[in-house]
């Protein structure tokens, strides 16, 4: 029987982590994506890190590289708004600077964002009317 990371995520209010240099950002996604998770990382790490993984496998000497960091995910959840479900991805603290945001598991770069340190970044996914 499968059970979920965290049953409870996503059930009420999200706690934002913010001040000097960290940000919170939220992303308006639309209805169809609720629970697609998606990655946030430092702008430029999509292609370094698709880079890292072609070197590795023609370099058979280095055996001593770690493996990737993992980046920070959260999923698309509906949450009541005043103009009833706001579907949205959440980030709570966020690095200032340019992220790019990847949906999981292999997805491509969809969105490059700017979040400001102190501050709440809104952002809508691409299509979204």
């Amino acid at each position: 029987m499968a059970t979920a990371e965290n049953p409870y995520a996503g059930q009420g209010p999200v706690l934002l982590d913010i001040g000097d240099d960290v940000g919170a950002l939220v992303v308006r996604m639309p209805p169809d994506t609720e629970g697609l998770e998606v990655e946030i990382r430092p702008a430029g790490t999509t292609a370094k890190d698709g880079e890292a993984h072609r070197d590795d496998r023609h370099d058979h000497h280095d055996h001593d590289r770690s493996p990737r960091a993992a980046h920070p995910h959260v999923a698309v959840v509906g949450r009541p708004g005043r103009g009833g479900i706001a579907y949205t991805l959440v980030y709570p603290a966020v690095s200032q600077g340019d992220h790019e945001l990847v949906p999981l598991p292999h997805g491509p770069v969809v969105m490059t964002v700017t979040v400001e340190g102190g501050r709440v970044t809104r952002e809508t996914w691409p299509g979204v009317t």
